[in-house]
C-alpha cells in the first residue's frame, strides 16, 4: 500500500519552488511592462502638453520633459521606476490632471472590470457545468449532438463581433438597453442607481459570458465522460441510488475539478478579452482606459494597469496551485 504521506510532503516542500517561480516570472512581467510602453512610437511630451509645447521654446521643454523624468537614460528611469514600485508608488497619470495619481485611477477603474468578469466568468461556468454534466450523461442522443454543434458555432464566434451584432439590435433598433459608460448621467438615486448599473452591464456580461461558455461546456462534459464509466458510479447504480442523484451528487463533484483549474486560467485570458469588449461598448473599466493610455502614450497608466493585471493572473493561478491539491487527493501524487 502507498504510504500518503511522502507524496504531501512532497507536494508542501514544492511551495518554496512555486513561489520562487512565480516571483521570477513577477519580475519579468515588471520589466517588459516598463519597457514596452516606452517602445511604441511618438513623445508623451506632445500629448502632455498639448499644442502648447508648439509655443514653448527649448528651456521650457526640458524643464517640462525634467519634471516628469524624460530627460534621463531609459536605465535610469527604469531603477527609478523599480524604486518607486517596491515603495507602493505607481507614479501620476499623464492623461488624468489635478494630481491624480495611477493607483486611484486604477482602483475607481478596476471596480468596474472585476465586476465585469466575475460576473460573466460565473454565469458561464455554472451554465457550462450543469449542460455539460447533462449533454455528457445523454452522450450520443441527438440533443447531445446538438447541443454541442450549437456551442462549438459559437466559440467560433469573435467576442467583438457577436457585440457588433447585439448593440445595433438591443440598443439602436429595439432601444431595450443602453450602451456606452457603466451608467446614466446624470446617475439615478436609490434603487434606480443599482437598475441603470445592471442595465448597462447587460449586453457586455452576456457577450463575455457567451465567449466563456463553450470552453467551460467542452470540459465539463469531456470530464464527465470520464467518470460515466468509473466504478463508483456503477456501484452507486448497483445500490439502487436515482439517476439524478448520482449524476449531480456522485459524478459531477469529481468531474468539475479540471474545471476549476480551467476557471482560473480563463480569469486571466478573460480579464485581456475584457479589454476589447470594454472598448467596444465604451464601458468605464481598465479596459476603455487602457485605450485611452496607449492613445496619449500615458507610461505610467499602461505601466499600472498591465502590472495589476500580471498580478491578478498570477494571483489567481497561485491560489489555484495551492487549493486544487485539497480539492483533488489524486494530485498531491504529482506535486512537487
Amino acid at each position: 500500500m502507498t504510504n500518503p504521506t511522502p507524496t504531501l510532503k512532497q507536494s508542501k516542500n514544492g511551495l518554496p519552488r512555486r513561489l520562487i517561480a512565480y516571483t521570477i516570472t513577477l519580475f519579468l512581467a515588471i520589466t517588459l511592462n516598463f519597457f514596452l510602453p516606452h517602445a511604441m512610437p511618438g513623445d508623451p511630451l506632445a500629448l502632455i502638453a498639448g499644442s502648447a509645447v508648439q509655443q514653448m521654446n527649448e528651456e521650457q521643454i526640458a524643464e517640462l520633459r525634467a519634471s516628469y523624468g524624460l530627460d534621463e537614460p531609459l536605465v535610469v528611469q527604469y531603477g527609478r521606476y523599480l524604486w518607486r514600485l517596491a515603495r507602493g508608488d505607481l507614479g501620476q497619470s499623464y492623461r488624468f490632471s489635478g494630481g491624480r495619481s495611477v493607483a486611484e485611477v486604477l482602483g475607481e477603474r478596476f471596480v468596474w472590470t472585476f465586476s465585469l468578469v466575475a460576473i460573466s466568468l460565473t454565469l458561464a461556468a455554472l451554465c457550462g457545468v450543469f449542460l455539460g454534466a447533462w449533454a455528457a450523461w445523454r452522450h450520443g442522443s441527438l440533443r447531445d449532438l446538438s447541443l454541442l454543434t450549437a456551442l462549438f458555432a459559437l466559440r467560433s464566434v469573435p467576442p467583438f463581433w457577436l457585440a457588433m451584432i447585439l448593440i445595433p439590435l438591443f440598443a439602436v433598433r429595439w432601444q431595450l438597453l443602453p450602451v456606452g459608460d457603466s451608467y446614466s448621467f446624470p446617475r439615478p438615486d436609490g434603487w434606480h442607481r443599482v437598475t441603470d448599473v445592471a442595465r448597462h452591464a447587460v449586453l457586455p456580461v452576456t457577450v463575455l459570458a457567451l465567449a466563456y461558455l463553450p470552453t467551460a461546456f467542452a470540459l465539463m462534459r469531456s470530464s464527465m465522460l470520464g467518470e460515466i464509466g468509473a466504478d463508483y458510479i456503477r456501484a452507486a447504480r448497483a445500490k439502487g441510488v436515482g439517476e439524478q442523484r448520482v449524476l449531480y451528487y456522485h459524478a459531477l463533484r469529481n468531474a468539475i475539478l479540471p474545471v476549476i483549474t480551467a476557471f482560473a486560467l480563463d480569469f486571466g485570458q478573460l480579464l485581456g478579452g475584457v479589454l476589447l469588449i470594454e472598448t467596444v461598448f465604451n464601458y468605464r473599466g481598465l479596459g476603455s482606459m487602457m485605450f485611452e493610455a496607449v492613445k496619449s502614450r500615458d507610461y505610467p497608466l499602461l505601466q499600472g494597469g498591465f502590472l495589476l493585471f500580471t498580478v491578478g493572473v498570477l494571483s489567481i493561478n497561485l491560489i489555484t496551485d495551492l487549493v486544487y491539491p485539497r480539492l483533488d487527493p489524486r494530485a498531491r501524487e504529482t506535486g512537487s
